[in-house]
């Protein structure tokens, strides 16, 4: 959760993370599978504790930033504040050839596909999309829009999520 926040740029409102075996709260939201972890949920309640915005999809998808900044300065003009500040940082090129993954710390899906390139020997270059200026434009147009994770490069072809089999395809092992 600290990895998110940090990707919303230093937000200064509090955030809940709640999963097994506490899960009191996802339970009370409807969120909990019984097998003891949620969906992605988002839930913006409000100064008066309502809930304002909910956004739920698949584990494996992240969050749209944007849309959920716009989400948050609709429900609370003051939440403009806490918006990333523009960075003087100025992008490089994006890396490109052998295996390049564009990931995020915290997305599982990145995190077995590190494990898998690992097994298999393989090295590659990793680019957090949320550190690397250019590197979340670059993702949503290779994944139409979305910004899915881990999205590989393999010398100028795309693979958009983890897929052991199209990897191993396009890598010949």
């Amino acid at each position: 959760m600290k990895a998110w926040a940090a990707s919303l740029g230093g937000i200064d409102y509090p955030l809940l993370s709640d999963f097994w075996p506490h899960g009191d709260v996802a339970q009370k939201y409807g969120v909990l599978r019984n097998e003891g972890i949620t969906e992605r949920a988002i839930f913006v309640v409000d100064r008066q504790g309502m809930i304002q915005y909910i956004d739920i999809h698949a584990i494996s998808d992240q969050p749209d930033n944007d849309i959920l900044r716009d989400a948050i300065r609709h429900i609370d003009p003051e939440a403009a504040s806490s918006e990333p500040k523009e960075s003087n940082a100025v992008a490089k090129p994006l890396p490109h050839g052998g295996i390049v993954m564009y990931c995020s710390t915290w997305c599982p899906d990145c995190k077995r596909a590190r494990v898998w390139l690992k097994e298999h020997s393989l090295p590659y270059t990793e680019v957090d999309i949320y550190a690397t200026p250019g590197a979340p434009e670059q993702v949503k147009k290779w994944a139409n829009g979305n910004l899915t994770t881990p999205t590989f490069e393999i010398d100028g072809t795309i693979l958009v999520d983890f897929d052991p089999a199209k990897l191993a395809d396009v890598l010949k092992i």
